[in-house]
């Protein structure tokens, strides 16, 4: 969910930066271990606990790594093979999903959802007016969040201390027991068909379907299960088969039973206080577990895809994802910030308001974001396992930033890519 950062030498290169070992000059790697000499002091001081980054031009990874701690109680160093989950960075990958099953012939962005699902959806203010696809992508279906899809999603993985966590406050959220999980399909049909459990019609805005952006993580989701009866297999089955083990993120995955357990870090309250561990009913909408390694190859690749030299989808398909889809008319109160990912919309890539495009993400105990800088050319990932401590959590993470961007620029001009 969103809504909301010379023997010794050899060694830690080595093992922070393999994408990179032997690959490049002496003064390259000298270069990545002062930076990595750098975010190690941050990392004492920061508000939380650990924290994960990577850096990448368009040709290469320039840097990768994770720092502070994963696991308090057993001391575990957080470390660019850290497993967490992203939360709604998740969402950039469905319309990479969506596009490779177009490119599959199975569907169509302009497509009306109804076609696929077996269940109805509508917006009772308009019926008349068919949702598609790509108002799903691009947040403009009029579907919203319930508090019905906020209290019911979240689910614990196991039932130790179970009274107690289920009293954590994570609002407007709140921990189910694992009893209460239900496949994506059913989850949905409760929440948007006319018989569903838990229908209202406030899961609609008054909006008409294509007009007005509204940020929907049910509507993320829903294009996933679209994608779903589309190509006859789970959503997490067609992005493992299309995205992940093209890219070789082979530590990643979309539940626990998919990645290394041992290798993944709790989230927390504060530096001393772990939540428990859970997972989302609506997985597609904020769910994939990573690190930043993996990320720093998936990165790598939407730089690689903005800039014609994609692997993943169809030079024309990476087009497509990454034009802005709305205009002026489409928003009600606009962000315009410079960083934020809410100015205009891709297909589920969000812009800021220069043009440079990411997405954030954050959920119980953890925050994350993914930016890319166009003329730069540099994409940049960051996340962290702990609540974000509003005095003094935005400094810590510009302190990174400033070293990641300072750095980027001395790594760019001696990445082998220049060669």
């Amino acid at each position: 969910m969103k809504h909301l950062f010379l023997l010794v030498v050899v060694s830690i290169v080595a093992v922070s930066c393999k994408t990179t070992r032997n690959l490049h000059s002496k003064e390259f790697l000298r270069t990545q271990q002062e930076l990595t000499e750098k975010l190690t002091q941050i990392s004492k001081t920061t508000s939380f606990n650990g924290f994960g980054v990577a850096l990448v031009n368009d040709k290469e990874v320039l840097y990768q790594n994770g720092f502070g701690i994963s696991n308090i109680r057993e001391n575990t160093k957080y470390t660019e093979s850290t497993v967490q989950n992203i939360a709604s960075v998740s969402k950039t990958v469905i319309g990479i999903a969506i596009l490779k099953a177009q490119e599959l012939g199975h569907l169509n962005l302009d497509e009306p959802v109804s076609k696929y699902l077996p269940f109805n959806v509508f917006n009772p203010e308009h019926p008349e007016v068919p949702i598609t696809i790509r108002h799903l992508v691009t947040h403009t279906s009029s579907i919203v969040d319930t508090e019905e899809y906020l209290t019911r999603n979240v689910i614990l993985k196991d039932t130790i201390n179970l009274v107690q966590n289920l009293n954590i406050d994570i609002s407007p959220t709140r921990f189910n027991p694992p009893s209460t999980k239900i496949s994506l399909e059913d989850f949905l049909k409760n929440l948007l068909d006319t018989g569903g459990a838990w229908y209202t019609k406030e899961a609609f805005s008054t909006k008409e379907p294509g007009s007005t952006f509204e940020y929907s993580n049910v509507g993320a989701s829903l294009a996933a299960l679209v994608l779903e009866k589309a190509v006859g297999t789970t959503y997490d089955a067609f992005t493992t088969q299309y995205i992940l083990l093209p890219l070789k993120m082979n530590s990643s995955g979309w539940s626990f039973d998919a990645i290394d357990f041992s290798k993944y870090s709790p989230t927390y309250q504060d530096k001393q206080t772990p939540y428990p561990y859970y997972s989302l009913v609506g997985y597609p909408d904020g769910g994939l577990l990573t690190t930043s390694s993996d990320m720093g190859k998936y990165i790598l690749e939407l730089m690689k895809g903005y800039f014609g030299n994609g692997t993943l989808l169809s030079e024309q398909s990476y087009k497509e994802y990454f034009t802005p889809q709305l205009t002026a008319e489409n928003f009600i109160n606009r962000s315009t910030s410079e960083y934020s990912d809410e100015y205009n919309m891709g297909i589920t890539m969000g812009f800021g308001s220069t043009g440079n495009f990411g997405h954030t993400g954050g959920d119980p105990g953890m925050s994350s974001v993914i930016w890319f800088f166009k003329d730069k050319r540099m994409g940049r990932y960051f996340i962290v396992n702990t609540d974000w401590d509003s005095n003094s959590s935005g400094k810590d993470q510009k302190a990174i930033y400033d070293l990641l961007d300072d750095y980027y620029i001395r790594l760019n001009s001696l990445s082998k890519s220049k060669k």
